[in-house]
């Protein structure tokens, strides 16, 4: 069982332990046999018990980056990248994300809804139980705004906690001769519709090659700040636009990918306590290298793991695959890798009430067919669920 860990054991395993819930939250955590005396001492009446046979108990998975809400299928991409063709090839032929807008603009909200939800319960199974969700794949004003009222109703329907964000993603084809103009109506028309209808918490910038540029990324994030939302940013992930070091200066939550990144940003996240979230599953498939993990454990920066779930780099929601990727390819340790799908990919969403076993916590909770969290990535592939409980 996990609960608040310590330097000389991260994730705080009690042998034989117990967790005490009321009303949907975790009120004390410890050893079976101090139980009763717990009951006793927080006038907390006897309920139902439940013996789980020596079975690893955690807190439930925090997916901390996701692009659940997408219509079309994109396995044709994959099928070239595997006889060689490059992520920026296939976008210039016009694949990639561009790929995607035909048939998410072409979805209704229903059907955006439905396969949303279907995504999110495979999370669900895989013990995922809160999510981040961003926008992206439609890249106009109202259908940006549409995809996120579908994110908070999918998650409704899921019994998943839901955290929804605002994605600028790529210059749409259509709006790449008036390329400025696009970036004022994300900044001054869509940013502050989205803060003002409280549709995500957010917004996130994929601040890269083939996508926004640093200034651009600038105005939108500036913007996010202004309407009272948080930061977070796609970065690094084919080049290094010295946006690390500008969601450093603006507190951001986390910078996402980061295969590419420089020192000196390495040392403004740490200082700014930003979250470097690794996204395993596109750096493999994609064929990157990988982020330099040692460098940024050195430096202090939090660690957070995630899946990226998405139509074309990373089309998995199982954040189990996720940390077998962490350890095997990224060289993190097992410790690292559970911390960074609970703890720290929870302080990734701004989220201080999960991703942890410790009073006060949301009571969401996954027991595992096994006892030791070793057995969770080193068995990857496996159904290790017992049960899944959220509130």
């Amino acid at each position: 069982m996990t609960c608040v860990g310590s330097e000389a054991d991260p994730l705080g395993m009690i042998s034989d332990g117990a967790v005490l819930t009321e009303a949907g939250h975790v009120v004390w955590v410890g050893p079976s046999a101090d139980a009763a005396a717990a009951c006793r001492a927080l006038d907390v009446l006897p309920g139902e018990r439940v013996d789980l046979g020596g079975r690893l108990l955690t807190p439930g998975l925090v997916d901390c980056h996701t692009h659940a809400v997408f219509a079309g299928d994109r396995s044709a991409e994959f099928a070239l990248r595997a006889r060689g063709a490059t992520y920026l090839e296939i976008a210039a032929a016009g694949g990639g994300i561009a790929a995607t807008l035909g048939p998410t603009r072409a979805a209704t909200e229903s059907t955006l809804e439905r396969l949303t939800v279907d995504r999110m319960q495979a999370a669900r199974a895989t013990g995922t139980t809160t999510m981040e969700v961003k926008s992206g794949y439609d890249l106009t004003v109202a259908g940006e705004l549409k995809l996120l009222r579908v994110v908070g109703r999918a998650g409704a329907r899921a019994g998943m906690s839901v955290v929804p964000t605002l994605l600028c993603h790529v210059v749409p084809p259509e709006r790449k001769a008036d390329r400025d103009a696009y970036v004022g109506e994300l900044a001054d028309v869509l940013v502050p519709t989205v803060a003002t209808d409280r549709l995500a918490t957010s917004v996130d910038v994929y601040c890269d090659e083939g996508a926004f540029t640093r200034d651009e990324s600038e105005r939108i994030w500036r913007a996010a700040v202004d309407a009272g939302l948080a930061v977070r940013g796609h970065v690094g992930q084919f080049s290094d636009q010295g946006a690390a070091e500008l969601c450093a200066a603006f507190g951001a939550l986390s910078v996402d990918h980061v295969e590419q990144v420089s020192d000196d940003a390495i040392a403004a996240l740490a200082a700014a306590g930003t979250v470097a979230v690794m996204l395993p599953g596109a750096c493999v498939q994609l064929r990157l290298p990988p982020p330099p993990v040692e460098k940024l454990r050195a430096a202090g920066v939090p660690l957070a793991v995630a899946s990226d779930l998405n139509p074309g780099s990373s089309c998995s929601s199982s954040l189990p695959l996720q940390m077998w990727l962490a350890t095997t390819h990224f060289g993190m340790t097992v410790e690292e890798a559970w911390l960074g799908v609970t703890r720290v990919a929870a302080r990734a969403l701004g989220l201080v009430d999960r991703g942890v076993l410790a009073p006060g916590a949301r009571a969401d909770l996954v027991v595992w067919n096994a006892e030791q969290p070793a057995a969770i990535p080193y068995q990857y592939g496996a159904t290790l669920i017992d049960r899944v409980v959220t509130h």
